[in-house]
């Protein structure tokens, strides 16, 4: 590399750093990579200037919520490389892609996936006035049986007939490190973060410890999401031009076909499959669900039906869940700390958020006969039920009390 280009990625490399540490300013990784940033930055551009880069072990742990998954947390240097290569080809995979795949994009994700569907089945059904279908369907082990070989040759194919420079860096860099990246095996020198016995009912077809050598992905990691929308690009074309599905949509693994033909719809999912055998994934068998749109679908954590929309029963469940724990925190003679404090309302107005985008407002008004008293002696609902409110004139005297408790003040 020359002078001009090292500059370049030194650069580049400060910025993926400042986007790669949002949301993460707290973490014991960052801050310890934050104590010497510049130097650890420079020496992370020299050893990809020197083609010595290497990602570091993961740490690897298991997640219960939604549902029970293995997580590969990269170490943040790594992560800092992820935010430089998606700053790179990002814009490039954005103009190859459909516009009804919705994982991890600008202007797009989950509320926006939901709102998709729920237009496709009005526009089949010519607003509920006649016979409409929904297909969906879920790749067995997406991430997990993900060929490495199959997603260089995509991404390649995709990065194919550009310009020899990516986000100032030349095509060789980028090469190399999307290289590395791809063709890292996470479960190698991984570190078990969590206890073993907590593997304990993870399926051996949802663990990269089982997966084949040439295969699997971390989930999480932000260039394992892009790769994920570049792995199935192709079968995306398929479904759009060569069935012709015109109401269409996939967020990761999870995808919805509209058709006013049942019987068509069969046909689908035999094209589906001998199309995912191609590039080594399959249906997962269990999770085929076609029936007529009054029957409604859950698609992304929502239950779409004609004319409303429910949160689907695990979300509700978690929010109760997540009350309960509320009330566990707030349940004690200490001082309640302002952290403390700040998590509640984040994750009430996290979950209000999600609530807010669906028919739920008697759920809402029942969950406020969960909450504990102490919780709206610190917080309030707004007039539409969608937002907590601090209440500052409460806590700022909890806070002037240092002799009493919630419990004490509350009677006070």
């Amino acid at each position: 590399m020359n002078v001009k280009n090292d500059s370049l990625l030194r650069i580049r490399l400060f910025e993926a750093y400042y986007r790669a540490r949002q949301g993460k300013r707290n973490t014991r990784n960052q801050l310890k990579f934050e104590i010497d940033f510049e130097h650890n930055l420079l020496q992370l551009a020299k050893e990809i200037e020197q083609r010595r880069y290497e990602p570091k072990p993961c740490i690897a742990f298991i997640v219960n919520k939604p549902v029970k998954r293995e997580i590969f947390a990269a170490d943040f240097r790594d992560r800092v490389v992820h935010h430089l290569l998606h700053g790179c080809i990002n814009h490039i995979v954005e103009g190859k892609l459909i516009h009804d795949t919705y994982s991890c994009r600008k202007g797009k994700g989950t509320l926006y996936g939901i709102k998709r569907i729920d237009r496709f089945i009005r526009s089949c059904s010519r607003n509920y006035q006649r016979d409409a279908h929904i297909l969906k369907l879920d790749v067995s082990g997406y991430f997990r049986n993900m060929n490495h070989e199959m997603l260089w040759h995509k991404v390649q194919r995709i990065l194919s007939g550009r310009s020899t420079c990516y986000g100032g860096l030349p095509r060789e860099v980028v090469d190399y490190l999307l290289h590395q990246v791809i063709f890292t095996r996470v479960t190698e020198n991984c570190r078990i973060k969590c206890s073993r016995a907590q593997w304990h009912g993870l399926p051996k077809s949802k663990s990269q410890f089982y997966a084949d050598v040439a295969c699997g992905l971390p989930i999480g990691n932000l260039t394992s999401q892009l790769f994920g929308n570049i792995f199935l690009n192709d079968f995306d074309q398929f479904v759009k031009h060569k069935l012709g599905m015109k109401y269409y949509g996939r967020y990761v693994d999870d995808m919805v076909f509209v058709h006013h033909s049942r019987e068509y719809l069969r046909t689908v999912i035999a094209n589906v499959r001998k199309e995912l055998a191609s590039i080594g994934l399959e249906v997962h068998p269990g999770k085929i669900y076609l029936q007529h749109y009054t029957k409604g679908v859950l698609f992304l954590g929502h239950f779409i039906k004609p004319y409303r929309k429910y949160i689907s029963r695990r979300t509700k469940n978690n929010f109760f869940q997540a009350i309960a724990e509320i009330n566990t925190l707030l349940d004690t003679e200490k001082r309640i700390e302002g952290q403390v404090i700040s998590q509640i309302r984040t994750k009430m107005n996290s979950y209000l958020g999600i609530l807010g985008q669906a028919n739920s407002y008697k759920l809402i008004v029942k969950s406020r006969k969960r909450l504990c008293p102490q919780f709206f002696f610190f917080f309030s609902f707004n007039a539409t039920h969608t937002k907590v409110i601090p209440n500052i004139r409460n806590l700022l005297w909890h806070y002037t009390q240092p002799c009493l408790s919630i419990k004490s003040l509350m009677t006070c």
